[in-house]
């Protein structure tokens, strides 16, 4: 399963992808590239680090969504490395359906809450300041509804009454790097369902 990765951020969620395909963990994925909408992000650096092509691909005009001329680049880009799954690993755009389209039913998006609860931006603080005693993580398919796309799993992470939200999101960060490669690994081996 040839696997493109899009991010925007420092790339911890990609790394624990590329760890686990290392570890031999990530079933029959393999990461093919690492796509990011911000010239001088993190995640990027791991191109060399893993020996997968990383590059930057200008998604303007638009600064929270891939639409227009942006979404025409992003389709063509990660078309060139024909993938089988797409994912969104801190990757801080909304996709449109023209790009939903291209790669139908192939695109799975992390979310630091359990959705439906808190989707969005700020999906730890928003759990933090619920006064629920817990949260967690979700890996979804990704379709025009935001956070919203069937859910394949899920994983709990408990509030503590003295959690702050750096202590909380050091424990989302935990689960989120063994949720995704997981996931990835069985939809490697057992398709999508």
């Amino acid at each position: 399963m040839r696997i493109v990765i899009l991010g925007s951020g420092r790339g911890s969620n990609a790394e624990a992808i590329l760890k686990a395909q290392v570890a031999g963990q990530l079933g029959k994925g393999k990461v093919v590239a690492i796509i990011s909408d911000v010239p001088n992000a993190g995640i990027l650096s791991l191109g060399s680090r893993f020996g997968v092509p990383a590059k930057w691909v200008d998604a303007s005009p638009f600064k929270t969504k891939l639409e227009g001329e942006g979404e025409v680049r992003y389709i063509e880009a990660v078309r060139a490395y024909s993938p089988d799954l797409v994912v969104l690993a801190g990757f801080m755009r909304v996709v449109k359906p023209a790009f939903l389209m291209a790669f139908h039913k192939q695109i799975i998006n992390l979310h630091p809450s359990l959705l439906p609860l808190f989707p969005g931006l700020d999906g730890i603080g928003q759990a933090l300041r619920s006064g629920n005693k817990e949260t967690g993580c979700t890996v979804h398919f990704v379709t025009a509804a935001v956070d919203g796309g069937p859910i394949l799993e899920q994983a709990h992470v408990s509030i503590d009454a003295a959690e702050t939200l750096e202590s909380l999101s050091l424990k989302m960060h935990a689960a989120e790097h063994s949720l995704l490669p997981r996931v990835i690994a069985r939809l490697s081996t057992e398709g999508y369902k």
